[in-house]
C-alpha cells in the first residue's frame, strides 16, 4: 500500500433516557479505495467504565486513546479532567500536534469531543458526531431524538449510522456501538 493515510469514518454518540450509546462504521479508507471494511473504531477503557471511538488516522487514533488511559488512570477516572488534560498535551506537546484524529469519550454521565486543537466539548442536545459522515448521522440522529422517543439510545445509534452509510461513500454498514 501506498503512504496515503487511513481515515474517513463515522462515530456517533447519543444520551437518552439515561443510557449514552457510541457507535461507528468499520470502514476504513485510503484516498478513494475501501482498504478495510471491519475495523473496530469503539473502544472501552477503565474497566468499561468510558467508552470511546475514534475518527481520523488509524495510528494516530491509538497514540491517544493510549495516551487518554493514561490521564485516567492519573485522575482516577475523571472523565472531564482526563479529557482536558490530554487536549492540553495534544496541543501544547510538538510530536502530538501531529497527531490527525479526533475523539468522542463518554462515561455513564457526559459524551465530550476531544480535538486536536485543545477543544473539549460537552454536545448540544445529547448528541455528539466526528468523521466524513458525522453530520449526516448526527441530524439523523437528532430528528430520531425529537420524533421517535420510544427508541433507545442503542437503536438510535444504530439507526443514526444506517443513514449515514446509505448517503456517504467513507461510511459502510458494519457497526460497533457499545452502551453505558
Amino acid at each position: 500500500m501506498n503512504n496515503q493515510k487511513i481515515h474517513s469514518t463515522t462515530v456517533l454518540a447519543v444520551k437518552h433516557n439515561g443510557k449514552i450509546a457510541i457507535g461507528a462504521d468499520g470502514q476504513a479508507t485510503m484516498g478513494n479505495t475501501v482498504a478495510k471494511s471491519h475495523v473496530k473504531k469503539i473502544r472501552k477503557l477503565s474497566d468499561g467504565k468510558i467508552i470511546t471511538g475514534f475518527a481520523g488516522s488509524t495510528a494516530d487514533a491509538f497514540t491517544l486513546l493510549d495516551r487518554f488511559d493514561e490521564k485516567l488512570s492519573t485522575y482516577s477516572g475523571n472523565l472531564k479532567r482526563a479529557a482536558v488534560e490530554l487536549a492540553k498535551d495534544w496541543r501544547m506537546d510538538k510530536y502530538l500536534r501531529q497527531l490527525e484524529a479526533m475523539m468522542i469519550v463518554a462515561d455513564a454521565k457526559e459524551m465530550l469531543v476531544v480535538s486536536g486543537t485543545g477543544d473539549v466539548l460537552e454536545p448540544d442536545e445529547d448528541v455528539a458526531s466526528i468523521g466524513s459522515g458525522s453530520q449526516y448521522a448526527k441530524s439523523a440522529a437528532l430528528a430520531l431524538k425529537k420524533h421517535a422517543d420510544h427508541l433507545s439510545a442503542e437503536e438510535m445509534v444504530k439507526e443514526s449510522l444506517t443513514i449515514a452509510a446509505d448517503i456517504c461513500i467513507y461510511t459502510n454498514h458494519n457497526h460497533v456501538i457499545e452502551v453505558l
